[in-house]
C-alpha cells in the first residue's frame, strides 16, 4: 500500500500525525507500505526571524495577545506529549522550510525521505536548531544518511529540486488540501489532520478490503 503524506516540518500537527500512523502501520505486521513524504508549505513567505520567539510571531499572525499564543502552545505540546514527543516552543527557531523541503526532495531518490522527516521534525521541534542555517542543514542531512557534498550542490543552486516541491504544493492545490498533515492511501482514501491511530487503522483496512 502506497501512503503520500502532504506535510511541512514546520507543522506541529505534522509530527504527530507521523506517530499517529505510525503506531496504526503495526497493527498491520504482515502488510508492505511504501511511505511518500510530500512538501507543503504552510507560509512560504516566512522570513528567519532573529530574536522572535513562535508565542509572540504566532499572536502577530493571529491577532491575539502573547499570552492567548503561549496557552495554544501548551495545548500542543501536551498532546505531542501523548505520542511520545517532546516539543520546546520557546527553543524553536522561526525558519523559511523552503530549504529543508528541496533538501527532502534529495533524500527521497536516495529512499531516505522518511529520515530525514523525522530528523527535521525532532530539530525544529525538540531541539531548537535553526533550518535556516546551512552549516545545520548539512550536519542534519548527512545524519539522515545524505552526502555531504550532494547537499552543499542543492543549498548553493537555489533550482535544485525546487520543481519537486513546487510540484508537490500544486498537487495538493489540484486533489483539494486545505492544510497538513494530509494523507492519501492508495489513492483511494484520504484523511485530513492528526488523527487518532484507531482512525488510520479503519482506513488502512478499507483500503486492504
Amino acid at each position: 500500500m502506497k501512503i503520500e503524506i502532504w506535510s511541512d516540518i514546520m507543522c506541529p500537527f505534522c509530527y504527530i500525525g507521523k506517530r499517529q500512523l505510525e503506531s496504526a502501520l503495526t497493527e498491520f505486521p504482515n502488510a508492505e507500505f511504501e511511505i511518500e513524504w510530500k512538501s507543503f508549505q504552510l507560509d512560504p513567505t516566512i522570513t528567519p526571524q532573529s530574536g522572535k520567539d513562535v508565542f509572540t510571531f504566532l499572536a502577530e499572525r493571529k491577532g491575539i495577545s502573547v499570552e492567548q499564543s503561549i496557552e495554544m502552545h501548551k495545548g500542543v505540546t501536551e498532546r505531542a506529549k501523548s505520542v511520545g514527543l517532546d516539543y520546546h516552543f520557546d527553543q524553536a527557531v522561526i525558519s523559511n522550510s523552503l530549504e529543508a523541503h528541496r533538501i527532502i526532495q534529495l533524500a527521497k531518490t536516495k529512499n531516505l525521505g522518511d529520515q530525514m522527516e523525522e530528523i527535521f521534525f525532532k530539530a525544529y521541534f525538540t531541539e531548537g536548531r535553526d533550518l535556516n542555517d546551512g552549516p545545520t542543514l548539512i550536519e542534519l542531512a548527512v545524519k539522515a544518511g545524505l552526502d555531504q557534498i550532494q547537499v552543499l550542490e542543492v543549498l548553493k543552486d537555489e533550482n535544485l529540486f525546487l520543481d519537486n516541491v513546487q510540484n508537490d504544493i500544486s498537487e495538493a492545490q489540484q486533489i483539494g488540501v486545505q492544510g497538513v498533515p494530509f494523507f492519501v492511501f492508495d489513492r483511494k482514501y484520504a484523511v485530513s489532520g492528526a488523527q487518532p491511530v484507531e482512525t488510520f487503522v479503519n482506513t488502512i483496512k478499507e483500503v486492504l478490503k
